[in-house]
């Protein structure tokens, strides 16, 4: 079965960081930034995962790395014309060693390829109604992430050679996605950071392993200092008849969804939650939603945290392009299960408990627990099973950072019962090992 989308998990760790670009060229009006930004990532799987043609039932060791390299710029025009902006950024991206666990990539891997290339305008003081850059215009190949990531967080999907004979390949580094940006956009945002706001876009995607699809994509949401309330509107416009067999019900599918999150003016609560209402292109219904309550217990050592989120995904939904818009386990739920084992966010019940806590500012320390349950097994499969991971990430400096991972899942079918794991239904221990750099 082949996930609607890969890991990722750290990209938007990577991608961010805590460093600001290399100011390499900077006046009153023009602004030139040079960014580099990579990560490196050491994996072991005990089990492997019949995911592909190239799955096998024994452990794989494996290596995947990537650097991303570009400038932006900004020019201001005048207070009441705005500034104009570009970015333009590659990827060179590599798998090494036997491949995921999964079989997605077969350790072979290697490409470099523009990523970013996109151009705006920001209207400054332009249209008062609107605040300072209310309006913002951009177009070409750029990252979209709609609110957590429920539904869109970027083109992440990196398959390599291991599915189709290499025909769905974007370069490797299938855990780690540094191809996130969609191929053709053309974005309108009105609004600022609070009040009103709201975005039309269209996006298309090159990516073969989701069908290429064209979207379009509507945004309405009111930002408050503590809560958001939103709804989004999106419809597949089209996909790529030669890869249309990949998702064969996903042309014509519409999506309706509510989404909030916030603290309700409470201030160590976290809640949030999301619905989504699915027409597929069939003429299928289908929903999925979640809803999510944590605490910050700001008052003890390390102000630790805790939540726990229940979410539903009805077993023919489309999860489309959903991805890791917060934090580690968003929505790549399960280290091993979201990446390699299954449930892919289709036709699963799933419970999480999150635990971290800040010992200093340099290090952060954490646990995601996890119960998957497949509600519909007559297609087939029993992905039930359980998955521990607990990680720590160390900011070294404003450059560096360093990520260890330890996880454990426990299938409750091997796949000769219609799970996923080869090889029996035993305990799977998974480990990596990421570092990362930001200038």
């Amino acid at each position: 079965m082949l996930p609607t989308l890969a890991a990722g998990t750290v990209i938007s760790l990577a991608l961010s960081g805590n460093a600001s670009a290399l100011e390499i060229y900077d006046t009153a009006r023009t602004k030139i930034n040079l960014n580099v930004t990579g990560v490196a990532g050491v994996f072991h799987s005990q089990k492997g995962y019949a995911q592909s043609e190239t799955a096998e039932a024994k452990g794989r060791d494996w290596q995947e790395g990537f650097i991303k390299y570009g400038v932006d710029v900004t020019q201001a025009l005048s207070p009441t014309a705005g500034s104009l902006y570009a970015n333009v950024a590659w990827v060179s991206s590599a798998t090494w060693g036997q491949g995921d666990a999964g079989g997605f990539t077969t350790g072979d891997e290697r490409r470099t390829h523009i990523e970013d290339l996109a151009v705006g305008w920001k209207s400054g003081d332009l249209i008062p109604a609107l605040g300072r850059d209310g309006l913002d215009v951009s177009v070409g190949r750029q990252r979209i992430q709609v609110g957590d990531g429920f539904l869109i967080s970027g083109d992440s999907l990196n398959v390599g050679d291991g599915l189709l004979g290499g025909e769905l390949d974007r370069g490797g580094a299938y855990y780690l996605a540094p191809r996130q940006a969609f191929a053709r956009t053309a974005v309108v945002k009105l609004g600022g950071d609070s009040g009103w706001r709201g975005d039309l876009m269209w996006l298309e995607s090159d990516n073969p392993a989701q069908a290429k699809p064209a979207m379009a994509v509507g945004t309405l949401e009111h930002v408050s200092d503590d809560n958001t309330l939103g709804a989004t509107y999106l419809k597949v416009l089209d996909t790529d008849n030669d890869y249309a067999f990949l998702h064969p019900d996903r042309d014509g599918t519409k999506v309706y969804s509510l989404y909030g999150h916030g603290n309700a003016g409470v201030e160590n609560l976290f809640l949030s939650g999301q619905y989504a209402f699915q027409e597929k292109g069939n003429g299928a219904a289908e929903n999925a939603w979640y809803l999510e309550m944590g605490w910050t217990f700001d008052e003890l050592p390390g102000s630790p945290y805790a939540s726990y989120r229940f979410s539903r995904f009805s077993d023919g939904y489309d999860p489309l392009f959903y991805g890791n818009g917060r934090a580690l386990g968003t929505w790549f739920q399960g280290e091993v299960a979201a990446n390699y084992a299954g449930p892919f966010e289709t036709n699963a019940r799933i419970q999480q408990i999150t635990l971290s806590v800040t010992p200093t500012e340099q290090l952060s320390l954490g646990m995601l627990a996890y119960r998957f349950d497949t509600l519909d097994r007559d297609q087939g499969q029993n992905l039930d099973g359980n998955e521990i991971d607990l990680y720590a990430t160390w900011t070294i400096n404003d450059h560096w950072w360093v990520m260890p991972l330890v996880g454990r899942f426990d299938p409750d079918a091997s796949a000769s019962n219609g799970g996923s794991q080869l090889g029996g239904s035993g305990a799977n221990y998974y480990t990596q090992l990421l570092a990362g750099f930001n200038f």
